[in-house]
Order: C-alpha cells, then sequence, then structure tokens
C-alpha cells in the first residue's frame, strides 16, 4: 500500500476535473494506528444507531473501508474501541464516519484507520435503524459501494475505481 493522496491528484487531473476522483472536505480527525489507508468502499446509512455498524464489522472485511453516512451528527458516537477492535480483527482497512466516535484511547490502540468529525462520549442507539450498501453522501461527497478510498495524512480520496 504505497501511495500519497498528493500524487494521485497529480497524477489523474482529469479524473478530478470529469468527477472520477473527488477530495474529501478537510473536516475529519484521524484514530487508529494507520494514518494510510485504501481499499473498495463498503457504505452505510444511519442516524445516530450503530447496530448496523457492529453487523457490518463483525463480518470480515476483505480489506474495505466501511463508509458511514451519519449524518453529521456531533452528538452521538457510532464507532468506539469494541468496533475498532471488530474492524482490526476482521480485515477491515479503515472506516470513515460522518459522524463522532469515543474510546480514543481504545481506537488508537487499533491496528487500522479510522477518520470521523469529532469524538464524543454518548453511545448511539442501538435500534437497528439505517441502509447498507446504497448510494451515500459523505461531507457533501457522493459515495457508492465499490468506489475506492485512498487515505493519508494528507486527506481522503473517493475515486470511482481503483488507482494504479
Amino acid at each position: 500500500m504505497s501511495f500519497a493522496t498528493t500524487d494521485l491528484c497529480d497524477d489523474h487531473p482529469e479524473l478530478l476535473e470529469d468527477g472520477r476522483l473527488l477530495v474529501l472536505p478537510p473536516v475529519f480527525k484521524h484514530w487508529g494506528q494507520h494514518r494510510r489507508f485504501c481499499g473498495p468502499i463498503t457504505t452505510l446509512r444511519v442516524f445516530e444507531d450503530n447496530a448496523l455498524v457492529r453487523a457490518t464489522l463483525e463480518a470480515p472485511g476483505h480489506g474495505h473501508v466501511l463508509v458511514i453516512d451519519g449524518g453529521g451528527s456531533l452528538r452521538r458516537a457510532l464507532v468506539g474501541g469494541q468496533l475498532g477492535l471488530l474492524a482490526q480483527n476482521n480485515g477491515w482497512a479503515g472506516i470513515v464516519i460522518d459522524g463522532c466516535v469515543r474510546d480514543t484511547d481504545e481506537l488508537n490502540a487499533c491496528a487500522v484507520g479510522i477518520r470521523a468529525l469529532a469524538a464524543i462520549p454518548q453511545r448511539s442507539a442501538r435500534q437497528g435503524v439505517g441502509e447498507r450498501n446504497g448510494r451515500i453522501s459523505v461531507a457533501g461527497v457522493a459515495v457508492s459501494p465499490d468506489d475506492w478510498c485512498y487515505a493519508d495524512a494528507d486527506g481522503i480520496l473517493i475515486a470511482r475505481q481503483k488507482l494504479a
């Protein structure tokens, strides 16, 4: 996994121009041990409810990146330490959350990359409400299942295909 988001942008100006390569706004903070991660995307849309997040992370990740449209909520955490461990142990490359995390010390001990808007101590509801593998919006950027996510210290890119 040798890439830099800056190089991907420089090497693919035509993809940036026609919208096949998108840059997420610089609003995400980093947790977890992996600052750099990439993979095909699995999507979730949930709002202040992480039951589907848990169910998804309990399954093998096969190097995918879980991208969660949490509606930008800053009121409840969608991922905490237990889910960070599930992501690590089940082979997920990373998690990008348009929402919050908690248990940040535990998340920082996990061998996975995690990006989210903020940390907050309040846990989410667990009703199982949401949608898996649909087109979502993260920080105003459209994301579809099987798009590719590339994340490093400079930012997060969403590509419509795997980039060389």
